[in-house]
């Protein structure tokens, strides 16, 4: 006599039928005619998270916030809605994390406010145009005082009889004001990364040896800069509060608030990579 599964047992142990997440962001790659680097190239995520979430492996992404986030990000490269994708992630992995800000798990060690640099370059430009306006100024007096008279006693010397336009040299002009592209100007022989924020974002930057070169918040109107020899990679915890300024050029890619970025950077024009 054979025994069946009752109705009961169905009730009991429901099959769930649903595809992985993983497996539905593959598809839907494939279907789209995009191979995984196309995808990470578009998306900024690197090729082996893309791979890991592929196989349902989000330990590579650095916790529920930043897998959320990539998550998001590749459905939408894909062409998928990521809300429902967005739920049943949340399902599998306790619900929706509380929407805590992250600014006290940060602020109360790490971050102080840093005191602003002076800018050398401008003091540096400042200082040309006093030596060269103090020259200019010295040559001009001493070409228009003729040969042989000296200036009475507290007044002006005479002027000249004559002064052809030949003798008289023309009027050394102060150095021009300092662009922000010349200020801006960066050696070619490094990757330099320059961040200013329109909101409160927490950044963290990293030197191609590992070494950390920040982490912590940019609050509205702070500027931070990163140079290194090789590369440059960025975390920005709200993309959308960012400018960003890549080997002196700003970059076109247009981030939106509350989005988790990983970004990296080399040497050459940004655009071109």
């Amino acid at each position: 006599m054979s025994i069946g599964n009752s109705p009961e047992d169905d009730r009991t142990f429901p099959s769930d039928d649903r595809e992985p997440i993983g497996r539905t962001l593959q598809q839907a790659r494939i279907a789209a005619g995009l191979s995984v680097e196309e995808v990470s190239a578009s998306t900024r995520v690197r090729i082996p998270i893309v791979h890991g979430i592929e196989e349902d492996d989000f330990s590579r992404c650095g916790g529920d916030v930043y897998a959320r986030g990539h998550i998001r990000t590749l459905a939408r490269a894909v062409g998928l809605d990521p809300a429902p994708l967005i739920e049943r992630y949340d399902a599998d992995h306790g619900g929706r994390p509380a929407p805590t800000p992250a600014a006290p798990l940060f602020e109360a060690e790490r971050i102080r406010p840093e005191p602003r640099r002076p800018n050398w370059t401008a003091a540096m430009v400042a200082a040309i145009v006093a030596v060269v306006g103090f020259v200019g100024f010295t040559m001009f007096n001493g070409a228009e005082q003729p040969k042989g008279t000296t200036a009475a006693e507290g007044g002006p010397a005479p002027a000249p009889e004559k002064a052809t336009s030949a003798a008289k040299p023309k009027p050394v002009k102060p150095a021009p004001k300092p662009t922000e592209s010349a200020i801006a100007a960066v050696p070619a022989d490094k990757v330099t990364v320059k961040l200013t924020a329109d909101g409160k974002s927490w950044i963290s930057a990293k030197a191609s040896d590992g070494k950390m070169l920040f982490d912590g918040f940019l609050q509205e109107g702070d500027t931070k800069t990163f140079q290194d020899d090789e590369q440059v990679d960025l975390v920005l915890g709200n993309a959308g509060a960012i400018e960003l300024y890549v080997n002196g050029k700003k970059v076109s890619e247009k981030f939106e608030d509350g989005q988790v970025e990983r970004l990296s950077y080399t040497k050459g024009d940004p655009e071109a990579g």
